[in-house]
């Protein structure tokens, strides 16, 4: 799709994308740091929750990145598609990265932190990405998503548990 098409499907001249984009790459790119914007400010919050403990606003951190993708699998698409070397767009995920690496030091502490929030991102964007294709069915594998994000967070906080009982 152009820019022009863009526009027409918008309801706007065919030319006025170009007043705010530069090419149909620049406004993907926006799209995906609008993406990661939303996600930062819904993870951000969790931290302060004096009701639940740091499991518990982890797993709903997790939780929040699946849910993008459950619900709208473009965008989400277009996060993961997005280049990491557009420094805004770095910028931006940079900053849902980093809330949710803080809610993982929460759980295993800041020293690990690193090696366990990339366990848990990456695994979360396999289960988003088997769900959209649909080759992660309750009825094959006897789990939904929520499930497997909780049996990860457990096996976590047991492994940082074991790693400080080896000293």
């Amino acid at each position: 799709m152009t820019l022009r098409a863009v526009g027409a499907r918008a309801g706007v001249s065919r030319g006025a994308p170009y007043g705010h984009f530069e090419n149909k790459e620049h406004l993907l790119t926006q799209l995906a740091i609008n993406a990661w914007d939303s996600l930062a400010d819904d993870v951000e919050p969790l931290r302060a929750d004096p009701d639940s403990t740091p499991g518990a606003r982890l797993e709903r951190a997790v939780m929040t990145l699946i849910e993008v993708g459950r619900r709208q699998p473009h965008r989400y698409a277009l996060m993961f598609s997005t280049t990491a070397g557009d420094p805004e767009a770095a910028g931006s995920a940079g900053r849902s990265e980093n809330e949710f690496l803080a809610l993982v030091a929460d759980v295993v502490g800041e020293s690990d932190a690193h090696r366990y929030g990339a366990l848990l991102m990456s695994s979360a964007h396999g289960i988003a990405g088997m769900e959209l294709s649909g080759h992660l069915p309750k009825e094959k594998w006897q789990v939904r998503g929520e499930q497997l994000v909780r049996m990860l967070i457990d096996a976590i906080r047991s492994a940082a548990g074991d790693d400080d009982a080896r000293g």
